[in-house]
């Protein structure tokens, strides 16, 4: 497998709108979720199954005492060695799918079989729908970008923010901009 596609969060241009939560959403008929406002600006508070894209938030003070914001979109890195995608396998063989062209990690139906708590992820995204008990997390929107487009949270991203690309370029991207 190729090391497929990437997308480039910097989050010196987040403005935390939250248009790319919402584009995830309308694009993968998510229902809305129902949230309860903790004092943060963080809403909601952390991924869920209907929920596949969370705007973290945190807050403190400079050095100078002066006040800072950070916004950070979260979602699934879609590793290229995902250990969720060889945790759940352990269990259940071919619930999970690694698009070959952009290295999507996508689950299925299968994974209900899983027991939740056997799912390794490094960076703790999978959710449980607790009705059905299949996984869910973000896909890449693989249909959209098969189809020629870019993931709808990439396209909903009003400051550029989100760069969808090749990985190789995303990285380099990546590398010029700690640089």
């Amino acid at each position: 497998m190729s090391n497929g596609k990437s997308i480039l969060v910097d989050t010196s241009l987040c403005t935390a709108c939250r248009g790319c939560q919402v584009a995830c959403k309308q694009w993968n008929n998510l229902p809305g979720t129902k949230t309860k406002q903790v004092g943060t600006y963080q809403n909601p508070q952390d991924f869920s199954s209907d929920t596949w894209k969370v705007v973290r938030f945190a807050d403190g003070k400079k050095e100078d005492g002066k006040p800072y914001w950070y916004f950070f979109t979260d979602m699934c890195r879609h590793c290229i060695q995902p250990p969720c995608k060889l945790s759940i396998e352990m269990t259940v063989k071919d619930a999970v799918i690694q698009d070959e062209a952009t290295g999507a990690v996508v689950y299925n139906d299968k994974t209900k079989k899983v027991s939740f708590a056997d799912v390794l992820c490094p960076y703790n995204i999978p959710r449980q729908n607790p009705k059905t008990k299949v996984l869910a997390k973000c896909t890449m929107c693989f249909d959209r970008i098969k189809n020629g487009m870019i993931p709808a949270c990439v396209k909903s991203c009003p400051t550029g923010a989100m760069v969808f690309g090749e990985r190789k370029e995303i990285l380099g991207m990546a590398e010029k901009r700690v640089a």
